[in-house]
């Protein structure tokens, strides 16, 4: 899945798989959905209505006592019942010695789903008939399964036990609402049997949560079908998401990842709109109900329950085929959209042939699906997500105008594509075991999409746009002390929506990267293609991939890589110089420094990846994999650790090498350079290096050329401002160090794009003029002033697409309320896919607080799609002029903020996390604890956790450089004196 995210995040999305959340153009990875609160719903004769919040708590007294009056006032109400406690179906879990489960009583093999009587309107209900072929494995008298937020009208078994059949209704149906389990108990012992079908009749609900069977707004494109849901406002669509935990919300099922089935399904629709699923269309029948039809399909692969997809709406579709052939046919590939939308699905399409082959060559297993369907849905918590044959995307990650889209959606496109994609192979056909292998999905997904990408467009040096945004966005979460290791224990299931973050998807990817490198990517893609055929239709643990990496290399793949998943944190190499040598000495690195002793007991498998001398050549040399050692024989004229940022570490270089390698850029990569301005600001936000140091080696780069460089630069420099924005004089001093930094390079790249612009100098291009204009370059407030006001009196051709944001941008920040008002219309109005995303992060450049309250009471007003209010918190936060509008906002409106969002508690923690997380004041994060104190944090906790711990090292950073800042400024004429 693919993940949205912060400024830092890649889309996924980051889901990409869902893909935290850099959510201008490269959101990729990513995070999870999370259950909504009680639904209040009728029952109908019998029925027992399921639900459930997040989380899992040991059962305690006060507990079973208010479960036992709930399942009391049910059973008054349901004749056929006999009163129990919800306590039953607790014990009836599965205690493993790692996690809690259901039990293995009874073991699945198909379902059978059929879905009928859609309500296209409030109440937003449907019909469900399911059956499930069933092992009996042991004789019991219940069977439990998972539910949330359905109705169950009745429950049947039959079954066959040598050459008697019986049949038998559930004599009593109970319910664990904290861990969303129904358990049906019937009056006779099950005895065992191979063969036994559990029917189950029920209600559920197509939700506004993203999450399980759920229905999204849109304005129609072009003349829709008759049959669209509709009310005055919007168009609705209808689609599933399942991972990690919501297929039980849409139906009964057992909802665990190694618990893998085959699936029938069909669903009863309108006439004129079109169904999906996981496998093509099998077939259609006329329904009994007047206009509608009745659409099935064919059954799927064995695969988990999180991966079964279906959707309807007024679908139309461009195709290609892949160009190698499967089972002697070219497969279609389909991007399907609603009306009048299918041609921006263009791009994505040309990509996802092309990719479809290219796994199946470097997988060496043919894609195993007959189809390979990617649909665009209008609401999406995340960025993508993978379902096998169904990929469905938020919009903005899967179409792109050629004409109208800002260029950097044309990578966000191409990536999430590759990154899911490459899940139907590594997820879908292997899955891991259990949700603390999460990583295996994703960060696996995350490596082989950028692969894929460069594969694709290797013009693009998507290795350094990795560097420079997703390791990164890594190393910041993963040097606080509420990180986590990549493989994290997880008792249940529902604990793991908060793991969908920078530690499974990008650390992940970077240690595979890592990896990769070490052992040659042939090699690597060799055993990873041993680990899929050894695996395929089966589920598989982090262990089984080391194995498989270990017999095609030689090496003891665990003992190298078991610190880096099964330890928290990662290493920063510190340097001391001598004469023809170098020592290093390896030690955890916290963002806040002052590492503990009991903090510092990893010893990491550390490639040095060494280069030295005039050439820079590389200089073999053996891995660290003691604490400290000394590599002799080394040119200290010239030399530099981690070459290309391959390893995922930091380096600490002594102050003088730091000045010496400003003076040495012609000699550095990309990634080099990307990599040693991270680790020199680093340094100093954690006490190791200072603030001036880092200002002083900037400067060298005044003349440099490359977007990427340019873009660690500025994400750094962006971060001391924010830092430091609590002093006026600093705050102008550090303004004026930007401006004079960029100026050059602004006047140099000019406003007009040339037709043989390439896509990094067109981003570059955007990301000089917005930096400029926004810092207070003059020539270049007057041009986008010029261009805005052109634009809103109706030339839409006056900025170039590409330019819209760092127009709209300077605009607001210049302007005032009169501009925020103009992009506040262009947000209700815009028809372009990517203008929604543009105007939001564009308005959260006011200058007053009131102007800041109001963009938050629009946010929260019903205009702005909940799938993307964290960008309304995030941009404002990233604005030191209103941050504290936000968190003031927070307090005075909290219970109404959780009641609208808390639907999806993935929603609601991202929200919160991206609000928050800027600020640098101890008194704040005190604040913030004391406000969070007495309320249920459950589904947000862990996002609370990294705010307070990055909040406390932003003020520690603050309070320990301020001074010698501001001395280091004033003395380079940066600020008056």
């Amino acid at each position: 899945m693919s993940v949205s995210r912060s400024t830092r995040l890649l889309t996924a999305s980051y889901r990409v798989g869902r893909s935290g959340a850099r959510l201008h153009s490269q959101d990729r990875f990513h995070s999870l959905k999370t259950p909504s609160s009680t639904q209040a719903l009728l029952p109908k004769p019998r029925p027992l209505h399921i639900t459930a919040s997040i989380g899992f708590t040991t059962s305690n007294s006060s507990q079973r006592t208010s479960n036992h009056r709930t399942s009391s006032a049910l059973a008054l109400r349901t004749s056929q019942r006999r009163h129990c406690s919800s306590t039953a179906s607790s014990r009836l879990v599965r205690m493993s010695s790692d996690r809690e489960v259901l039990p293995t009583s009874v073991k699945p093999s198909n379902y059978a789903i059929s879905l009928f009587d859609l309500q296209p309107g409030e109440p937003w209900t449907y019909q469900g008939s399911l059956t499930i072929d069933l092992e009996i494995k042991e004789p019991t008298k219940s069977i439990v399964l998972n539910a949330h937020e359905l109705k169950v009208h009745s429950v049947e078994i039959s079954s066959e036990s040598g050459k008697t059949a019986s049949s038998v209704k559930a004599s009593n149906i109970d319910y664990d609402t904290k861990n969303q389990r129904c358990t049906f108990t019937f009056d006779q012992e099950l005895p065992q049997s191979p063969k036994a079908v559990l029917s189950i009749a029920f209600e559920g609900t197509m939700n506004n949560h993203m999450a399980g069977f759920y229905r999204s707004k849109y304005k129609p494109a072009a003349p829709a079908a008759a049959g669209v849901a509709k009310d005055a406002e919007n168009h609705y669509m209808f689609s599933t998401q399942f991972e990690s935990s919501d297929a039980r919300r849409a139906f009964p099922c057992f909802d665990e990842p190694n618990v893998k089935a085959t699936f029938d399904f069909e669903v009863e629709i309108p006439e004129d709109l079109v169904a999906l699923s996981n496998m093509p269309e099998k077939e259609v029948k006329k329904s009994k109900k007047s206009g509608h039809k009745v659409v099935s399909f064919d059954r799927t692969p064995i695969m988990s329950t999180y991966l079964l997809a279906w959707a309807f709406g007024d679908f139309e579709y461009v195709e290609d085929f892949t160009r190698r052939k499967y089972n002697g046919k070219n497969l279609p590939v389909r991007v399907y959209t609603t009306r009048g939308l299918k041609d921006q699905g263009r791009l994505a399409l040309d990509s996802a042939h092309k990719i479809v082959d290219y796994y199946s060559e470097i997988f060496q297993i043919e894609y195993p699906l007959p189809k390979a369907d990617l649909l665009a849905v209008h609401e999406f918590s995340h960025g993508a997500m993978e379902n096998w044959g169904l990929v469905t995307y938020r919009t903005t990650a899967v179409l792109f105008d050629e004409y109208a889209s800002d260029q950097k959606y044309r990578n966000r496109v191409v990536y999430v594509v590759a990154h899911e994609l490459a899940h139907q192979w590594f997820g879908n056909l292997v899955t891991m075991d259990w949700w603390n292998d999460l990583w295996l999905n994703e960060g696996f997904a995350t490596w082989v999409g950028w692969l894929a990408t460069d594969h694709l467009y290797p013009d693009w040096n998507v290795w350094g746009q990795f560097v420079t945004e997703s390791m990164q966005t890594a190393f910041q979460l993963d040097s606080l002390r509420t990180s986590h290791p990549i493989e994290v224990p997880l008792r249940n299931a529902l604990q793991v929506d908060q793991v969908f973050d920078a530690i499974s998807y990008l650390k992940g990817c970077s240690v595979i990267r890592m990896l990769a490198a070490y052992l040659g990517e042939k090699t690597f893609l060799e055993g990873v293609a041993a680990y899929l055929k050894t695996h395929k239709y089966g589920n598989a643990q982090t262990d089984d991939l080391w194995a498989a990496l270990s017999k095609a290399s030689g090496q003891d793949v665990k003992a190298l890589m078991d610190p880096w998943i099964r330890k928290i944190g990662f290493p920063v190499v510190t340097v001391a110089e001598e004469p023809g040598q170098i020592s290093v000495k390896q030690s955890r690195f916290l963002s806040s420094g002052e590492v503990q002793p009991d903090e510092d007991k990893t010893v990491w498998w550390i490639p040095v990846g060494l280069k030295t001398g005039p050439n820079a050549t590389d200089a073999q040399r053996e891995p660290l994999t003691t604490k400290e050692d000394t590599y002799r024989d080394i040119d200290t004229s010239f030399y530099k650790l981690n070459a290309n940022q391959t390893g995922f570490y930091r380096t600490n270089l002594p102050p003088q090498r730091l000045v010496e390698l400003s003076k040495a850029l012609d000699k550095l990569s990309v990634t080099d350079k990307i990599g040693l301005i991270g680790d020199a600001a680093a340094m100093a936000a954690a006490g190791e290096g200072k603030t001036s140091a880092v200002l002083a080696f900037m400067e060298g780069f005044t003349t440099e050329e490359n977007y990427l460089v340019w873009s660690e630069v500025l994400s750094s420099l962006g971060k001391i401002r924010s830092i430091f924005s609590s002093d006026e004089e600093v705050s102008a001093g550090l303004r004026n160090f930007t401006l004079k930094l960029v100026t050059s390079a602004t006047d140099k790249i000019g406003w007009s794009f040339g037709p043989h612009d390439d896509y990094l100098l067109g981003q570059l291009r955007a990301l000089l003029i917005t930096t400029a204009g926004v810092t207070g370059h003059e020539a270049t407030i007057n041009e986008a002033m010029k261009q805005f006001k052109a634009y809103m009196s109706g030339d839409k051709q006056a900025i170039h697409p590409s330019l819209r944001a760092a127009v709209f941008r300077i605009a607001i920040r210049h302007g005032g309320a009169e501009t925020y008002k103009a992009v506040q219309n262009e947000f209700l109005n815009t028809t372009s896919i990517d203008g929604k995303e543009i105007t939001l992060q564009s308005m959260g450049q006011v200058q007053t607080p009131d102007l800041a309250e109001d963009y938050l009471a629009f946010a929260f007003s019903g205009k702005v799609a909940t799938q993307d209010v964290h960008s309304v918190g995030g941009s404002l936060a990233n604005n030191s002029k209103v941050r504290d509008a936000v968190w003031t906002y927070i307090k005075a409106n909290w219970d109404m903020i959780r009641d609208k969002l808390s639907g999806n508690m993935v929603v609601l923690e991202r929200f919160l996390r991206i609000s928050l997380q800027k600020f640098a004041s101890f008194e704040v994060e005190k604040d913030i604890e004391r406000f969070f104190a007495d309320k249920d944090k459950e589904g947000f906790d862990r996002g609370l956790s990294v705010v307070s711990d990055t909040v406390k090292g932003n003020a520690k950073y603050r309070e320990r450089d301020m001074a010698v800042l501001k001395e280091w400024l004033s003395a380079h004429g940066y600020m008056k004196r």
